[in-house]
């Protein structure tokens, strides 16, 4: 026998809600939460957070100490000065001795077995175009964070053949400036720590 048939007519509403996969107002959530204020609530509070500026005091930026960098290449410098008074090596009495006609004939040299002129170091002293030019030598080893002397007698030591040259021009400049870190940092070292100015 087949089933019986429902009367059709009005039919009683159900107290379920309908669900319904589009729009934001039909979300269907336990009775008495809130999600959409907590959720609006969170976006309010994240979007204070990042229109606040950030206020800096300019005359804290004026007391610019030195980074970590910076204080490692003076430790470094100071402790080969200080063992320079101690102990002299013979490579130290040869690069003394090196005049400034013999160091300019070692960057005649080097400039004779470039193929293009060095353009952008017209305004640099023939000293520190030597100094950079060791910068740029890796087969001398790395010159990030380490002194110039330091890099030159490390050279020395594993026999790397640095330049005597180097080493005097290294001398003579430590003897004739009071800012001996400008001297022992690498060209390298100043552009990777560059610090930007702030104008008020």
């Amino acid at each position: 026998m087949p089933p019986k048939r429902r009367v059709s007519g009005p039919t009683a509403k159900s107290q379920q809600s309908t669900l319904a996969f589009h729009g934001g107002a039909n979300k269907v959530t336990k009775p008495g939460a809130r999600a959409q204020d907590a959720k609006k609530d969170v976006l309010l509070k994240s979007a204070t957070k990042a229109t606040q500026a950030e206020v800096i005091d300019l005359e804290t930026v004026d007391e610019v100490k030195p980074t970590t960098v910076e204080a490692d290449i003076i430790g470094q410098v100071e402790k080969e000065v200080a063992a320079q008074k101690v102990e002299t090596a013979p490579e130290d009495e040869a690069a003394r001795r090196i005049t400034d006609s013999t160091i300019k004939k070692y960057w005649a040299a080097k400039e004779n077995q470039r193929l293009a002129p060095r353009v952008h170091q017209n305004d640099l002293s023939l000293h520190e175009k030597v100094l950079r030019e060791f910068d740029m030598s890796a087969q001398y080893g790395p010159c990030t964070g380490i002194a110039r002397l330091k890099r030159w007698k490390r050279a020395n030591r594993f026999d790397l053949d640095p330049p005597i040259e180097v080493l005097a021009v290294l001398l003579k400049e430590q003897e004739g400036v009071k800012d001996k870190l400008a001297v022992q940092r690498s060209h390298v070292d100043e552009l990777l720590n560059a610090r930007t100015e702030v104008e008020a």
